[in-house]
């Protein structure tokens, strides 16, 4: 499989595949495909299509297969920003936001995160349930808004407001944690909690999560 990313802010992934190769997304974001590219859908199994919904995505997948000879595929953004290409591999699982995966190759495999501290975090919204993105292949992800990225060191610590985390290397340790003192939680206006990374690994920063959007257009809540 090769593949081209096109379009920003708005991007989509074409792939290009040899007969035979398979592609998988986990929701509606095909947006065009060559005419022998055949769909299935599938669970994957229960227990991963379960860990699946927990982690924003649907319980089944769509399959899409390169018959009689080589075929295309796009899958597209849903939210202005960017796609990203993982490559994964045994010792380099990804972890990543909620509803961040687009599309992979076959060989790899989506799963629910849970931040450290539970306590704290089924508080802590957008923040606490990410995406483990594992397996062997390549992972096509989405990115709210621009990016930021940051080696952390051992120890190295990273205060994030909740749900601007994108991408993390698994050796990166994640938490949330409640803001302390009442009066910076009550005139603050910066949330209940903040997400805090710990290195060693890699970590992306997205500048504009679809949460914050939607809260500074005024939108929750607010019908067609």
């Amino acid at each position: 499989m090769r593949y081209e990313i096109k379009g920003e802010p708005m991007p989509v992934v074409i792939c290009h595949l040899e007969a035979g190769e398979s592609m998988i997304t986990e929701r509606g974001s095909m947006v065009w495909m060559s005419p022998n590219m055949k769909m299935e859908t599938n669970a994957g199994g229960i227990g991963k299509a379960f860990g699946r919904m927990f982690s924003g995505e649907a319980m089944f997948r769509n399959v899409y297969t390169a018959v009689g000879g080589p075929g295309l595929i796009a899958f597209g953004s849903s939210f202005i920003g960017s796609i990203r290409a993982l490559d994964i591999a045994p010792g380099k699982t990804v972890i990543a936001q909620k509803r961040a995966f687009l599309a992979s190759t076959e060989g790899v495999d989506l799963s629910v995160f849970f931040q450290k501290k539970i306590g704290g975090a089924l508080f802590g919204g957008e923040g606490f349930i990410m995406q483990k993105i594992s397996g062997q292949g390549t992972a096509f992800v989405e990115i709210d808004g621009a990016t930021v990225e940051y080696d952390l060191a051992a120890g190295e610590k990273m205060i994030l407001d909740t749900g601007y985390l994108a991408l993390a290397d698994e050796t990166v340790s994640i938490s949330v944690e409640a803001v302390k003192g009442l009066k910076n939680v009550l005139l603050g206006g910066e949330g209940l909690f903040n997400t805090v990374v710990t290195g060693p690994g890699k970590i992306t920063i997205q500048t504009m999560p679809i949460s914050g959007f939607i809260a500074a257009t005024g939108l929750a809540g607010k019908g067609n």
